[in-house]
């Protein structure tokens, strides 16, 4: 069961560290500041980018805090 838990706590120090990161720099940290998320391209049709659920689109950090406590 440790190797389980030393993964789980390494994806624990990646998120948080990814998630300061991007506070630093005032970005979401869903969509890495870009206000949209790209879908997966197919060959059979065209899926346009989707606005990020996280910050509503703005791409801001400061929305995508507000939007996880609420």
């Amino acid at each position: 069961m440790s190797i389980f838990q030393s993964i789980n706590g390494w994806r624990k120090n990646r998120r948080e560290k990814k998630r300061a990161l991007m506070q630093a720099k005032g970005f979401c940290p869903e969509c890495r500041g870009r206000g949209f998320n790209v879908v997966p391209y197919s060959e059979a049709y065209y899926i346009p980018p989707l606005d990020c659920m996280g910050c509503d689109g703005s791409g801001l950090y400061s929305d995508w805090e507000k939007n996880q406590y609420t």
